[in-house]
């Protein structure tokens, strides 16, 4: 038997006169490719006079684009959202033949297309002391995005960080710790290196007490919750996009997702 969780994501502002509103674009719509079944979503703009016009972005994303008439002293953008929370199989797909032991190039055709996605940083000598650990030898791809998701967990703290924006990768490992983003950009970074495609996604990490403790193991979280989260996607050919969540090591197995 599923379950069932409602989201609810509010932000307000609060203005001490009335102010004019630039154009906003929102971003807190599931993406198209998104696994986890969304069973209702809704959207509540105030100011109720606005106009709103749906867009999608080159990723493929829904873009909500909101623009203000008259001046306002507060704004509310409040999103819902009720998902079914399955369990999925991070496993179930087939890489092509030509893929299923890493290192392989992609189809000429298929690399045109990731262009966007195998763009590197340059790389600083923490980055290059980090490259220096990934494994080169033959193994299958699904082994070697696994064994390097790991290392990423491995190597970094996780924090709590408030602050906006990313952690340039050099920064990340100088300081051995950072957010989830962090961990994502830098495994990002890491697949490129290697020359496979990555992507940034940014979506919501929901974990639920479990109904019976693990009798091996610790039992997981000891309170329902739902935090922000960011993750990575590695795109394998013929299995698509699949996702790792490096700070906690592991293949994601359920997401709602935006990605970048």
């Amino acid at each position: 038997m599923s379950i069932r969780v409602a989201l609810n994501h509010k932000t307000e502002y609060h203005f001490d006169r009335l102010v004019e509103l630039s154009p906003h674009v929102v971003r807190l719509w599931p993406a198209p490719h998104c696994r986890t079944p969304i069973l209702a979503r809704s959207m509540k703009i105030t100011p109720d006079e606005h106009f709103l016009n749906w867009q999608q972005d080159p990723f493929g994303n829904y873009l909500a684009r909101l623009v203000f008439p008259k001046k306002t002293k507060s704004l509310t953008i409040e999103v819902d959202i009720v998902a079914e929370m399955i369990n999925i199989n991070p496993f179930d797909f087939f890489v092509e033949e030509y893929g299923e032991k890493f290192p392989f190039v992609y189809e000429a055709a298929l690399l045109k297309e990731l262009a966007p996605y195998v763009e590197t940083l340059p790389v600083g000598p923490k980055m290059k002391a980090f490259f220096d650990k990934i494994p080169r030898e033959s193994m299958r791809t699904i082994d070697f995005i696994v064994a390097l998701n790991q290392l990423v967990n491995t190597e970094l703290k996780y924090t709590i960080r408030l602050e906006p924006g990313l952690q340039s990768p050099e920064e990340t490992l100088t300081l051995k710790s950072g957010s989830c983003r962090d961990f994502a950009w830098l495994l990002v970074q890491a697949f490129r290196h290697v020359g496979l495609a990555a992507r940034f996604v940014s979506g919501y990490s929901i974990q639920l007490v479990a109904d019976v403790k693990a009798l091996d193991g610790p039992s997981g979280t000891a309170m329902d919750c739902c935090d922000l989260h960011a993750w990575a996607e590695v795109y394998l050919p013929g299995a698509g996009w699949s996702g790792l969540d490096s700070a906690c090591g592991l293949l994601a197995y359920v997401d709602t997702a935006i990605c970048r």
